[in-house]
């Protein structure tokens, strides 16, 4: 975001091509190239095409056409899909528009990938967890409100760094309790809904811990989830690559396509098993998912399994 603010200073493009994974970002893009653009007549400068709307030709038309009093129009594709017949005439189409238009592409799905090679890319995955620290602090500053150390840490955490869920969440710890002008932790725990990654990460500390009570109370909550086992053999596969490698948490992390702060999580729940013990563990979930894959066991049971097998490993 901070790169995009300075592309805008220095000068608005003429098609923007958003991807990531923090829906948030994907809004506050278009915000800053929205109010970059100064547009304050939506209803005749902007044009919308989703899914439903997508054509070629309709948005050949609305490129085409010039803003009425702003100085710049605003085309925006939400997101959609585009046959592969029609990729290389919107290219051709984005290519020659009109200087007083400016479109944007919200690619959620990296359905317009094609397009980041001719275009002006934006990064819409998550941030560092410093700088989602810095943006939690100055919006609750905004609201008259702070929030201690350790209930930020929580709030980050339980939503895996994502700030499209840690905005939901705020809204509701904010009116938590409205005497109290500083969100505790006590607040994060009882309000926020943790995110699955978030849960299977304290499922694994419990399990390292040989907390079996814990981690089968945690297991009971998730074992409906579909994705709860891939998560989990990524899991444990990240822990026996932290705790043999001699790399540092930035090379491991590049190499596993991972935040820096998961290996450095990684490494500290590793300690909690011998290398033999993980090497162990991951041949569990080797022979457990093609088990469920064969249809030889329920999902769910495997789930069990490998719980009490790690437990007693």
């Amino acid at each position: 975001m901070k790169t995009l603010k300075k592309r805008l200073n220095e000068g608005i493009a003429s098609v923007y091509v958003i991807q990531g994974d923090d829906f948030y970002l994907f809004d506050k893009a278009l915000n800053m190239i929205k109010n970059a653009c100064k547009i304050t007549l939506d209803d005749f400068n902007v044009s919308n095409f989703d899914s439903e709307n997508f054509s070629l030709e309709k948005i050949f038309e609305a490129t085409e056409m010039l803003p009425m009093i702003d100085s710049k129009r605003l085309v925006v594709l939400n997101g959609g899909t585009i046959k592969d017949s029609e990729k290389k005439r919107l290219e051709q189409i984005l290519l020659k528009i009109p200087k007083t238009t400016c479109v944007v592409v919200l690619d959620y799905n990296k359905n317009f990938d094609f397009l980041k090679k001719s275009f002006t890319f934006v990064d819409a995955n998550r941030l560092d967890r410093e700088t989602v620290k810095k943006l939690v602090k100055a919006y609750l500053m905004r609201e008259n409100k702070d929030i201690s150390v350790d209930a930020l840490d929580a709030l980050i955490d339980s939503t895996n760094c994502y700030l499209t869920r840690i905005m939901t969440e705020l809204s509701k710890l904010i009116c938590y309790d409205l005497e109290n002008q500083l969100i505790t932790k006590n607040m994060v725990d009882d309000m926020v809904v943790k995110d699955v990654e978030y849960s299977v990460f304290e499922l694994t500390e419990a399990l390292s811990k040989k907390d079996g009570d814990k981690a089968l109370k945690l297991l009971s909550f998730m074992d409906k989830d579909s994705g709860v086992f891939s998560l989990m053999s990524n899991h444990f596969r990240r822990l026996f690559y932290s705790s043999i490698s001699d790399l540092n948490n930035g090379e491991i992390s590049k190499l596993l396509g991972v935040k820096e702060y998961a290996i450095l999580k990684a490494r500290q729940l590793a300690k909690g098993f011998s290398k033999a013990q993980l090497k162990k563990i991951n041949k569990f979930f080797e022979e457990y998912d093609c088990m469920v894959k064969s249809g030889k066991m329920l999902l769910s049971n495997a789930l069990y399994l490998l719980v009490f097998n790690i437990i007693y490993v």
